[in-house]
């Protein structure tokens, strides 16, 4: 094998080396989007939770009571596929005498939500 030949070959590996290395590059950077997906996931929820205990659980009803309105005025503006405002019909509906409707049942087969009254 001649020195071009060689020069051919070593040229053929570095290309090929430089084809790994980016599809390891592709590779790494599909799992870094994925682990920030699922942070930025884990954040949503933990804050969902969070406004969902305080209205469940907050003696304080002015607090409490803000929180609600505020959401029965952002969530209309927010949500905007007609499965998404199912999912909040209890925190849409107008304060029951009682307190807040927090127990909601989903419907496997319609995937609808009814409330009830605790």
């Amino acid at each position: 094998m001649g020195t071009r030949e060689k020069i051919i070959v070593a040229r053929k590996s570095i290309g090929e080396r430089l084809a790994q290395l980016e599809a390891q590059r592709k590779t790494l950077q599909i799992r870094l989007s994925k682990q920030e997906r699922a942070i930025d996931t884990r954040r949503k929820v933990l804050i969902g939770a969070l406004v969902l205990h305080r209205l469940e659980h907050d003696r304080d009803v002015q607090f409490a009571g803000g929180i609600a309105a505020w959401l029965r005025r952002e969530l209309p503006k927010f949500l905007t596929r007609d499965g998404d405002k199912q999912l909040f019909i209890d925190l849409l509906a107008t304060q029951p005498p009682g307190g807040f409707i927090v127990h909601h049942e989903v419907d496997r087969g319609s995937g609808l939500v009814s409330s009830k009254a605790p």
